[in-house]
């Protein structure tokens, strides 16, 4: 019998926890945007974090540069942090991305649109 393949562990994201004083649950939601579809300005007051799981996401969170998140690259959306961007950044094919919303207890609201 062969000794085992070594497990191979890379490293994608570390994401601070800033304003979480525990977490009471955690939702996932798998979330398709169409071509060329905006996600429009927005924040959490839940931590996200989360992978593009298929297509390109142009992702701008407020005082970081824009960026192309690529599939398989992680993101991380801050409690409370405006979003200026979550947005396919292909006008021709659909993007996916799993989303993981880590919940206070008793929280319920994963997302609050803004208008400016």
């Amino acid at each position: 019998m062969s000794a085992p393949e070594k497990i191979e562990r890379k490293a994608l994201l570390t994401a601070a926890m800033d304003g979480i004083e525990s977490i009471g649950r955690i939702e996932i939601k798998s979330i398709m945007l169409a071509p060329g579809q905006r996600a429009g300005l927005h924040l959490h007051p839940c931590t996200v974090v989360g992978y593009v799981a298929d297509g390109s996401i142009r992702f701008q969170v407020e005082g970081q540069p824009a960026r192309i998140l690529e599939k398989g690259d992680p993101f991380h959306e801050p409690v409370n942090v405006r979003i200026f961007s979550f947005d396919n950044a292909s006008e021709n094919a659909s993007a996916t991305f799993i989303a993981f919303y880590l919940l206070g207890p008793g929280e319920d609201q994963l997302i609050e649109m803004l208008d400016h």
